[in-house]
């Protein structure tokens, strides 16, 4: 291509260009537009962030479990013991990808409500980078794999305002769900980028794990191969462990037989465990069985036989799901090994939250069980555990949505007391290892004890990396990280940090930490914020908890308590969530046209979770099929909801066929004879009385079936949205799938339309108006 001089000296121009681009340069000296790049040998980043793993869950921490890979990258680089999280999954994201304390950025609790305070948001702020925009502000390639959870769920489907999806907030590519879980075994709702990634049904052995492992390697293969001077930036947030406990059977059959001791027979083994690898101290005392109300643990010794066998299989499951993420960071490892690379990659593998005790006290084969109680009965009574019993062997697979006892939480994260959720150590202290390359290593590795926190990593990150650190973003002056960095622990063990203060919150649960001292209160909801008790921990004396000295240092209490209420002041905390439910009941008044009618036609993708709950939860609603029916036809007609909970309308042999999953209970309608041909079915939910359905059906105007009544599917379930023609995925009725597979409608549909109808007098807004009118008649 030819240059000319246009009179501006030595300015490159092109035909038909009237300026001059770039800087003056002779004319046979070649030009590009400047270009953001990575300082040479920057070393990859590869965070894992695992969901619900305890602080003794993995080999390196006292685990039974065989996590070589993560005990390898502990040995090699830096293994952390004081290491915290915050007690619940999106806070903890968000102060990872902001270096940020949660409620100054929204994130105050789970991206699942919006009750309109500035803490709580749901939502990251428009200033802030997140550690993928510094990144990639930094010449690096960005990638995620797995669970976001930092957008609000009303945003999630493809009319959702983007802006807060993994793209828009500086990955350069994502493969993952934007929900709290999925199922492992059919995933409800994978994301390629910004679009749905669609499929019928997954192939038999699909393990969500695996395919995300896949992806990730596949990443790197391929920016590796296109620049392999260009560095990487891999955030990985697994699916795993959160409920539901899903694994492979063959992984799961290792695991059989082990946990028949019992929980109080493996904490004690852990801690001994720990004491041996000195990730605790040598006269570390073991706190007695979780005792809090509500929060129990049984005695294992005084369940019956069957239950303990029950039980133990909970643990055979989650035990093959925690080696399932070694596995993962394993493939990685020896990706990068295979490309010369995992000598230059910084390998990060924590835990975003301490074990979950959402399982409650005996665990479910269908937790789901847990938020959908039948009317009179207990949520999880009797009938519960004898159906969970009676399918053991199907526990942790495709047809289940398990989640395990308390127990096993309470033992996961040994030596510590309480759960994920609550300030007390059980729910925010969980592991975290640093894999280095070799030049970052100033001395031998080793375990670090230096008190850090998940919003020290991104700050540290960028000094240990030496990273520029965004001044803005989109125009808008970001604030200064709260987090600080603790790179000279990773180069030295004795290393002096710079945090000794920390507040904490989750669900009214409060906590503040300082030089070694701790205040904690656990809420219990309803009651007077004056009247709680705060305890006092000297935590260098008593890690785990055991010896309240408040009334031994009243002044030091206050003091403490003063510091978390200027901390609260300072980081959106205020109003401190009363614990009793009420915040969820409260929505932003544009989510109002979720809960209008919907046409839903042939051919529709699966609609998204919360969008399509809005049109059944807490209301009457009627579902009209319009369609052109011959005898002889058959299929789904239309689903909702997968093995965790749902309904499904097909018809077979001629027979119009209604099934309720009701958290893996199956309640089946009278079947209906078909007429030779009709034009439309009208299925009407009637959610007249608390709890229940009556359901009926009618064929073109006439009753089939009439006033039948069926527990009320109500809370964030079913999972699954709705499908038409088909039933994807996760089945709504195993047996069916198992015959059938999704079961495509072979006639014509013209469409199923979706009428939400009166609101029941527990729907949302009824209980909420009722709230506020107690609050109001006092004022």
């Amino acid at each position: 291509m030819s240059h000319s001089d246009n009179g501006q000296g030595n300015g490159r121009t092109y035909p038909g260009f009237k300026g001059k681009i770039g800087r003056t340069f002779r004319s046979s000296e070649p030009w590009w537009p400047p270009r953001t790049a990575a300082p040479k040998e920057s070393p990859n980043v590869v965070v894992v962030l695992a969901d619900d793993i305890g602080f003794s869950d993995w080999g390196c921490y006292g685990s039974e479990l065989s996590t070589p890979n993560i005990d390898r990258l502990a040995a090699s680089g830096a293994q952390f013991v004081n290491y915290h999280s915050t007690p619940l999954c999106s806070p903890t994201r968000a102060a990872l990808m902001t270096g940020r304390n949660p409620h100054s950025v929204g994130m105050g609790y789970v991206a699942n409500l919006d009750p309109g305070f500035p803490g709580y948001t749901a939502v990251l702020p428009e200033n802030q980078p997140t550690m993928a925009e510094v990144f990639r502000a930094n010449g690096y390639s960005t990638f995620m794999l797995g669970k976001w959870h930092l957008t609000r769920d009303s945003e999630c489907s493809e009319a959702g305002d983007k802006s807060s999806w993994p793209l828009q907030r500086g990955f350069d590519e994502f493969y993952g769900f934007l929900d709290p879980m999925t199922n492992l075994h059919h995933p409800h709702r994978l994301y390629d980028g910004n679009s749905v990634v669609q499929t019928d049904r997954y192939e038999p052995g699909y393990y969500l794990t695996d395919d995300l492992t896949d992806r990730a390697v596949s990443m790197i293969k391929a920016t590796k191969t296109a620049n392999p001077d260009k560095p990487f930036f891999m955030y990985f947030a697994h699916g795993a462990v959160h409920a539901p406990l899903h694994a492979k059977r063959e992984d799961i059959a290792r695991h059989m037989g082990k946990y028949g001791i019992g929980w109080d027979a493996l904490r004690e083994q852990r801690l001994a465990r720990q004491k041996e690898l000195d990730v605790v101290a040598r006269d570390t005392v073991l706190p007695p069985r979780n005792a809090e109300p509500g929060e129990e643990v049984q005695v294992w010794d005084e369940l019956p036989a069957e239950v303990q066998n029950l039980f133990a299989r909970y643990m055979e499951v989650y035990a093959a799901m925690v080696e399932s993420i070694d596995q993962s960071v394993g493939r990685l490892m020896q990706t990068l090994e295979q490309l010369g690379e995992l000598d230059n990659t910084v390998i990060i593998v924590t835990s975003d939250n301490g074990a979950s005790r959402e399982g409650q006290a005996q665990g479910a084969s269908n937790y789901q069980r847990g938020v959908l109680p039948e009317p009179g009965k207990r949520a999880l009574g009797e009938d519960s555990l004898r159906f969970d019993l009676e399918h053991i062997d199907d526990i942790g697979g495709p047809n289940t949505w398990p989640h395990y006892p308390r127990g096993w939480a309470m033992a996961c994260n040994t030596p510590f007391r309480l759960y994920k959720t609550t300030t007390f150590a059980g729910g925010h202290r969980v592991p975290f290892v640093v894999g280095l390359p070799e030049r970052l290593r100033a001395e031998a590795s080793g375990l670090r004890r230096q008190y850090v926190h998940v919003v020290d990593v991104l700050p540290t990150l960028v000094d240990l990396l030496n990273l520029r650190m965004p001044a803005e973003r989109h125009g808008l002056a970001a604030d200064p990280m709260d987090g600080q960095s603790f790179a000279r622990a990773l180069r030295s063990i004795d290393a002096q940090v710079g945090r000794d203060e920390q507040y904490y919150e989750c669900i009214g649960n409060r906590a503040y930490y300082k030089d070694g001292w701790e205040v904690v209160t656990k809420r219990v909801p309803s009651t007077p914020f004056s009247e709680e008790k705060w305890a006092l921990y000297n935590l260098e004396e008593d890690p785990t908890q055991l010896n309240d000295l408040s009334d031994r240092h009243p002044e030091r209490v206050k003091e403490m308590v003063e510091a978390w209420e200027k901390a609260a002041w300072d980081n959106q905390v205020f109003p401190l969530y009363e614990g009793d439910g009420i915040w969820q009941l409260i929505r932003p008044e544009w989510e109002k046209v979720l809960s209008r009618p919907v046409r839903l036609l042939p051919g529709t993708p699966t609609t998204e979770r919360y969008r399509t709950l809005q049109l059944l939860n807490g209301r009457s609603f009627q579902v009209v099929v319009d369609w052109s029916y011959f005898h002889g036809d058959e299929g789904v007609v239309f689903a909702h909801g997968g093995q965790e909970s749902g309904y499904v309308l097909y018809v077979e042999d001629n027979r119009l066929h209604f099934v309720e999953n009701y958290g893996s209970q199956m309640i089946e309608l009278p079947s209906v004879e078909l007429p030779s041909t009709s034009q439309q079915v009208v299925v009407e939910f009637n959610a007249r009385e608390a709890s229940k359905w009556h359901i009926s059906l009618h064929v073109d105007g006439e009753v089939a079936v009439e006033d039948h009544e069926v527990p009320r599917i109500i809370g964030y379930v079913p999972f699954e949205g709705i499908d038409v023609g088909i039933d994807r995925r996760s089945p709504v009725s195993w047996e069916l799938y198992e015959r059938r597979g999704p079961f495509p409608f072979t006639g014509e549909i013209t469409a199923v339309t979706y009428i939400p109808g009166e609101l029941s007098g527990d729907s949302n807004e009824k209980v909420l108006e009722r709230h506020l009118a107690m609050g109001t008649a006092y004022e």
